[in-house]
């Protein structure tokens, strides 16, 4: 039997939450955008860098995170 493997999704910096772009159960792609970030006045795509179905989110619109928060859980 095949295990799911866990791939965990971070804050590569300070920043507001400015849109969670996917949903607990949806399926995604290599390149999709699954958070939005704002920091400085400057919006960052945070872009899914594996394909999987996403299992918990951890952050919402209005959320402040620090580098190396968790935003979301995929697995594969």
């Amino acid at each position: 039997m095949a295990r799911e493997q866990v791939t965990q999704i971070v804050a590569e910096m300070v920043a507001n939450v400015l849109e969670v772009a996917v949903a607990a159960g949806e399926h995604v792609e290599v390149g999709d955008t699954v958070v939005l970030l704002e920091s400085m006045k400057m919006e960052i795509p945070v872009i899914a860098e594996l394909a999987g179905t996403v299992v918990a989110i951890k952050v919402a619109p209005g959320d402040v995170v620090q580098e190396g928060d968790l935003l979301l859980t995929l697995t594969r």
